[in-house]
Formats: structure tokens, sequence, C-alpha cells
């Protein structure tokens, strides 16, 4: 078997069907370019049609191939910096290790995190430790694949208070066309996903999900379908009567329009759908 994905992969054809292509409520602009010395730029900006508050991020990162390094700096409309240096298969093949760092200009609030992870053919594993003198907090997990099966642990420990604030387990298995994926979260929280490639043309996915000691139970299922080459359509429904559907085209190469809409299927006539707007651009 390949190398198993991260604990926070688990699952993510299946999300992504359920994700990808919507974004009710918002207008976005994405672009993305890369220079010619290397550097790649990623810009994006929205507006919330409900608040009308706007938001925007700038990101660019330099590689040098040779030494495995990355150099990551971050920028967002709450004056938030951030900038993370990694190296990949230098220490060890496999072996990924980051330095990840915020600031706030405004307050002069500062933040770190170490980051390591390890992956080699059937075991992913990481750690993760914020770097505070006052108690750093240590995550970690661990995915282990065999034959299509797939088993993962993911843990959060809190040095301050000398306990665990996180205790995830996670079972899956991931076949040709075929992924199913379960978990549960701190023993209260259970999950369960199925993801289905029914053809080149056609992708499905359905969620299940429900709380201890809650009768509430929510479910849902989405699909994606490719018109052709340039244009897919996408829709979900869930047990709240709540419908999406969303239509992505690209326009010419690197433009890619998305347009989408939410709508309350309890309260049709009472109005409050949502919709939105999204472009993309990559030169």
């Amino acid at each position: 078997m390949a190398v198993p994905p991260s604990y926070s992969d688990l699952g993510k054809s299946a999300r992504d069907v359920f994700n990808k292509g919507y974004g009710f409520g918002m207008v976005k602009l994405e672009l993305k370019t890369k220079s010619s010395s290397g550097v790649e730029f990623a810009a994006a900006g929205s507006s919330n049609t409900d608040t009308g508050k706007a938001s925007g991020s700038l990101e660019t990162k330099y590689k040098i191939k040779d030494y495995g390094l990355t150099f990551t700096q971050k920028w967002n409309t709450d004056n938030t910096l951030g900038t993370e240096v990694s190296m990949e298969d230098q220490l060890a093949e496999g072996l990924k290790v980051a330095l990840d760092t915020t600031f706030v200009p405004n307050t002069g609030k500062k933040s770190g995190k170490l980051k390591t992870s390890y992956k080699r053919e059937y075991v992913n594993l990481g750690c993760n430790i914020d770097i505070d003198l006052s108690g750093p907090t240590i995550y970690g997990w661990a995915v282990l694949g065999y034959e299509g099966w797939l088993a993962g642990y993911q843990m959060a420990f809190d040095t301050a208070k000398s306990k665990l604030s996180q205790n995830n387990f996670a079972l899956g298995y991931k076949a040709g066309d075929f992924q199913l994926h379960t978990n549960v979260n701190d023993g209260t929280e259970f999950g369960g996903s199925i993801y289905q490639k029914v053809n080149n043309k056609v992708e499905t996915s359905v969620n299940l999900a429900w709380t201890a000691g809650s009768n509430n139970t929510r479910f849902g299922i989405a699909a994606k379908y490719l018109l052709d080459e340039k244009t897919s359509i996408v829709a979900k429904v869930n047990n709240a009567s709540l419908i999406g559907i969303g239509y992505t085209h690209a326009l010419r190469p690197g433009v890619k329009l998305t347009l989408s809409g939410l709508i309350d299927g309890k309260n049709f006539s009472a109005g409050g759908h949502k919709v939105g707007l999204g472009f993309e651009l990559e030169a």
C-alpha cells in the first residue's frame, strides 16, 4: 500500500464532494500566479452578502528544492502576519520539520508552533508542539494502512492542566473507487461517510453524524457531475431540508467561474435563501 493519508485527510474525498463548488452568501475572488524566479503568490478577497464585511489574504511561497526548504509568508485583513519555514526529506526520508509563527502588530501578540511529520509505506505520523512557556499543548496523530484498511488516532495533551483535551479515533477502508470512513471524537461525537466514484463523470457521497445523549442525527447526501471538461454541477441536501446547488465553468484557461445557491426547503416561501459568486484566476 502507498503512504496512508494524515489523520486530517481521512475521509477527505467525501468531504470534498460536500464542500467544493459552493460559496453561499459570499462573493469571492482568488488569484494565483508564479514569478519567473519561482515565487508563488496567492491572493484572495471575499465579501459577505449578509453583513457586507470584506476580508482578504495574501500568501507568498518560495521553495529551494535542492535543500528541501519552503518559506511561506501570510497576511490577512485582521492584520495577522504568519511565517513558516519547513524542511522535508533532508534529515531523513519522509521526515518533515517546520516552524510556524504568527504575529499581530496591533496587540504585539506572538505565537509559534513546531511541527513534525513522518510518512512511509503503511504509516503516517505527526506531532505539533505549541511554543508556550506557560505550558505547551502537544498535538499528535498516527495513521496505519494495510491492504486498503486505515486506522488512525489523534490526541491533544494540555501540559498546563496535565490532561487530554482531544482524544479521537478513526477507522476506514479505501479501494479504487470506494471509500468508507468512521470516527469517534472524545467519545461523544460519532460520524461516518461513504464516497463512491460511479464513473469518470459522477461522484457521490453520504455522511452521517450524531452526538451521544442526543436524538439529533445529522444526515446528508451529495453528488458531483461533470457535464464536460470545462463544466461541473454539484448538489447536496441534508435532513434539515437545506438544499445546496453549485455550477462551475472554466471560461478560459486559468479563469473559473462558480455560482452557488442555498435553499431552505422548510421555509421556502419565507425567503432567506443564499447565493454565492466566485472567480478564480490563475496565471
